[in-house]
């Protein structure tokens, strides 16, 4: 029997092995969907010595980077990101090749077009992680000009001190890229001055548990509009699928 998975830690929030054992028993597909939840990165090889049958599998945080160096080849657009969420695994009789891919650039850019209906509004990143490298790689493709915001300023990246109300003026899409929010967490949300939003502002959050974060929460009594990391994620799970069985 075909095994895929998932590898991250932890993984008691991942929506992947709901989806994709509900999508197996829908499609009549005869396979596995294992949770490969490591503390250490280092563990990785055993799941490849443990798992003969093993596919392909979707990395999540904290490891979107760190599985880089185990791999074969990555794939030319997961490169420039600088981060992988999807590995596809070729098998022949001595060896398994691994290869790395970013689908979640395809999620975002496919759930955020629709989302702003034309409009390319200048882009604050909340976040520097491996969904931001994504996310900034796929705003450079729609040609949204961005910049990031940390807890420490640097090149081409605010602290969220230095938000003043002349740059949430100047900056319309807000894109939180942090797990703050995710649950059962849900009770916190990025330290951005939220009384300066307005009708005018989208708030992009990749948070999809719960389905209305505290984000979304603060940006919507102001009027603006939100969107959560629902779709963001389907369409990136749809992706791994056709990366797997390629």
């Amino acid at each position: 029997m075909d095994t895929f998975g998932i590898l991250g830690y932890p993984l008691g929030h991942s929506f992947s092995k709901k989806y994709f054992t509900d999508k197996f028993k829908n499609d009549g597909v005869n396979a596995d969907f294992l949770n490969f939840e490591l503390p250490a990165i280092s563990e990785f090889p055993k799941i490849l010595n443990q798992h003969k049958n093993l596919k392909g599998f979707c990395v999540t945080i904290p490891y979107k980077q760190d599985v880089i160096q185990f791999l074969d080849e990555i794939d030319p657009l997961a490169k420039r990101i600088g981060a992988v969420n999807s590995v596809q695994i070729i098998r022949d009789a001595n060896k398994a090749k691994l290869v790395g891919y970013n689908t979640d650039i395809h999620g975002f850019m496919n759930s955020l077009k629709p989302f702003l209906n034309g409009v390319k509004p200048k882009a604050l990143i909340l976040g520097t992680g491996g969904v931001s490298k994504a996310v900034a790689t796929g705003l450079e493709e729609l040609e949204i000009p961005y910049t990031f915001v940390s807890r420490t300023a640097g090149e081409n990246k605010l602290s969220y001190e230095m938000l003043t109300s002349q740059i949430m003026e100047d900056y319309h899409l807000i894109v939180n890229c942090t797990p703050l929010g995710t649950f059962p967490k849900d009770d916190t949300c990025p330290n951005i001055p939220y009384q300066f939003l307005t009708k005018n502002h989208f708030l992009y959050d990749v948070v999809y548990n719960p389905a209305e974060t505290l984000f979304m929460k603060k940006g919507a009594e102001k009027g603006a509009q939100t969107i959560n990391g629902l779709q963001m994620l389907l369409l990136q799970a749809e992706r791994n699928w056709k990366i797997w069985n390629q």
